[in-house]
């Protein structure tokens, strides 16, 4: 089953004052982590977020007009910074692998993807869709 991991951080990350060598030795973790995912044979996939200045957000339903605002949904002292979706045998492993995650500070909020097959939803990506461009 696949799991998200969702990486929660204090708003502001990383600020001007990091320097280059400091950055190369905190990525040495992040590429740490994600190694030993992909040779466990757990890593779907993983990106860290831009911050959410930089972000616009679309409100509203399919069957409603959408409104389109600057930034993040709502005014928050934490910021999500990134993600991994992980597979694993199950909600234990998962939480292993969040315990294993390089985060400075935050939280990792890990989730149980949905999956539709038993619904007849055939997800584009397995079958063979390319995005387009």
């Amino acid at each position: 089953m696949r799991y998200m991991l969702t990486l929660i951080g204090p708003d502001g990350g990383w600020d001007d004052e990091t320097t280059p060598e400091q950055m190369n030795e905190e990525m040495a973790h992040w590429e740490r982590f994600g190694n030993d995912a992909v040779d466990a044979g757990a890593f779907v996939a993983g990106e860290g977020l831009q911050p959410p200045s930089t972000s616009k957000t679309v409100h509203g339903g399919r069957d409603e007009e959408r409104v389109v605002t600057d930034g993040p949904f709502a005014e928050t002292k934490e910021q999500v910074g990134g993600f991994y979706v992980l597979e694993c045998k199950d909600l234990d492993e998962a939480v292993e692998w969040a315990k294993r995650c390089p985060i400075r500070a935050g939280a990792i909020e890990v989730r149980p993807v949905m999956d539709y097959a038993e619904y007849g939803y055939e997800d584009p990506a397995d079958a063979g869709a390319t995005p387009a461009s």
